[in-house]
């Protein structure tokens, strides 16, 4: 379905960015004391339920008139037509020319939503259906490997957003790892990755997902092909006779299964297609973690959780399609976003899970977030001309607090940081004293560290407190830092599912402000075409003075490695 962009305007060229800008002038000098301290209902009035998740919005940078100027943006920008036509499957890819439909891969199965001719809820859980049927069959042992012994590691094989999402959700998600099924993730075209993740492995007992939509991602493909080598000889070990081409197709059958659009290739590979899983053109690899690239974390966590986990997701868009613009979560931190960044001349996010299982969250999110909005062209072609693209980055809490909160907290930059924690923890133990709940000293320093970025800690305080006056200077904490926080219950399949959601929109929120594409990404083809062209130089054949790629500092470096490495 074709899609029509509601208002083209570059969007620093509208009045509502105008009175936007003359309302950052007036606004500046502001602080957080003062806005609580006008507004003793501000913390009741700036908190939303999202699905499982419990939003705090009162402790960032803006007033009533603030979020009104934001939102009168975001209306110019035609956010709520946009919205409308996300959900609808409109092609707002429009580079592409495709819909970014990942709504529809958590629409209930009745759902009458079709694109391009597409029944999206038909496909999506035919989809579903199949990925229960081998995550049954391998949790409860009918899977059966080339020596008739059941799984018990699988091995994800993807990179970007084939790996990053089920990576982190199998993290995040361990105590539902549940049916003795350990999930492995290998992405990095570096040998050391494969090596590391199999060392120790059992091939009789692994399976492998390659998961490439084309089936022909270089690193993927290398480590996949690495993974075959590492079977076939381990299984000769264990007796396998490898020699015979019948057994090593029936072997590379119960070992591998694939995550793919392109049969071809996969059958090519010798895994049998009616073990590939596919997934659609209008899903971006980095929205997909809820579709046949989450088959990994399936098959870890079990379908119900799986199933769980993609409620949360639709528990999300609920809020967002629905809810109007003012009370509406990922709408406000989206624009937040835009408001740092566009604006107030932020330089990146940092986002804390104070929970270890939710660590590399931080790094999913850089994914989503710079990947889609880290664009200087508008749809139109033309140069940007606001600041676009949040440097997303961030640790789990409390570790963060010993490594670079000292510089959010009294350095010079602006960085508005999200915190994310839970009530509940999946299990706990007693501190040093016998006494004190371990989680409870993890929830202090949650709030602690949110509050001290707000409100800081001023000289006159100091004194009070009988600080030596040479330090005092040093002891100053300016606050005024803003920050977000998210509390849910506990860290569940549907609060992860949720979470996630969370973000997807407040990423497509601040493109549509920004003007541009959220779901393409050329930026990185350029790269990988290069890096083909290079390749063949580094060859075992290559003369070291037969280098001249036409750029000096690549020719350099090139001839050093040739002369000094060792094969």
């Amino acid at each position: 379905m074709t899609f029509t962009v509601p208002n083209p305007t570059p969007v620093t060229k509208t009045p509502e960015w105008q009175a936007l800008v003359a309302h950052a002038t007036r606004f500046k000098g502001t602080t957080l004391k003062d806005l609580f301290r006008e507004d003793p209902g501000r913390a009741g009035d700036m908190t939303f339920e999202v699905g499982p998740l419990h939003v705090d919005l009162s402790k960032n940078l803006a007033d009533e008139n603030t979020v009104r100027l934001l939102l009168n943006v975001a209306r110019a920008k035609g956010i709520e037509d946009y919205r409308q036509a996300l959900f609808n499957g409109e092609h707002v890819n429009t580079t592409e020319d495709r819909a970014a439909l990942h709504t529809g891969l958590r629409v209930p199965i009745d759902q009458d939503l079709s694109v391009d001719g597409q029944d999206v809820a038909e496909d999506v859980h035919h989809t579903l259906d199949r990925m229960r049927g081998l995550a049954k069959a391998l949790r409860s042992g009918d899977w059966r490997g080339a020596t008739n012994h059941t799984i018990k590691n699988v091995v994800n094989i993807g990179i970007g957003g084939s790996d990053l999402g089920p990576s982190m959700a199998a993290q995040a998600l361990r105590p539902y790892c549940t049916a003795g099924i350990t999930p492995y993730f290998v992405s990095n075209v570096d040998p050391a990755d494969i090596t590391a993740t199999l060392d120790g492995l059992d091939p009789a007992s692994t399976l492998f997902v390659v998961s490439s939509k084309t089936f022909t991602t270089s690193e993927t493909l290398a480590n996949a092909h690495s993974a075959k080598r590492w079977l076939l000889d381990g299984l000769k070990r264990l007796g396998v006779d490898t020699s015979d081409d019948a057994v090593v197709n029936d072997a590379v059958a119960k070992h591998f299964v694939a995550v793919s659009t392109n049969a071809e290739e996969v059958a090519k590979f010798g895994i049998d297609t009616r073990n590939m899983f596919g997934f659609w053109d209008w899903v971006g690899g980095r929205f997909s973690v809820d579709s046949a690239i989450g088959l990994s974390l399936m098959a870890a966590i079990g379908p119900r959780d799986f199933m769980e986990f993609v409620a949360g997701f639709h528990d999300v868009d609920n809020h967002f399609y629905s809810e109007p613009l003012e009370m509406n979560a990922p709408v406000l931190m989206g624009l937040f976003g835009v408001w740092y960044t566009s604006v107030l001349n932020s330089q990146s996010h940092v986002v804390l899970p104070y929970s270890q299982d939710l660590g590399r969250f931080p790094a999913y999110l850089q994914q989503l977030m710079m990947e889609s909005n880290g664009k200087s062209v508008r749809l139109d072609g033309e140069l940007t001309t606001a600041e676009t693209g949040e440097v997303y980055w961030g640790e789990a809490g409390t570790n963060g607090q010993h490594a670079f909160m000292q510089l959010i907290h009294q350095g010079t930059h602006l960085i508005p940081a999200d915190f994310i924690g839970f009530v509940n923890p999946h299990t706990d133990h007693r501190s040093s004293d016998g006494e004190t709940s371990m989680h409870d000293m993890l929830l202090s320093n949650f709030l602690a560290q949110s509050r001290v970025m707000a409100f800081g800690r001023t000289a006159e305080e100091l004194r009070e407190a009988g600080v030596d006056e040479k330090l005092v200077p040093h002891k100053v904490m300016p606050g005024n830092r803003p920050s977000s926080t998210i509390i849910a219950d506990k860290l569940t399949p549907r609060t992860l599912g949720s979470l996630i959601a969370l973000y997807e929109h407040i990423c497509f929120v601040q493109g549509v402000v920004w003007g541009i594409n959220s779901f393409d990404q050329w930026g990185v083809e350029l790269g990988k075409k290069q890096a083909n062209e290079l390749l063949p130089l580094l060859g075992n054949n290559t003369d070291s003075s037969d280098v001249d790629t036409g750029d000096p500092s690549t020719d350099s470096l090139l001839r050093h490695i040739l002369r000094n490495r060792k094969r």
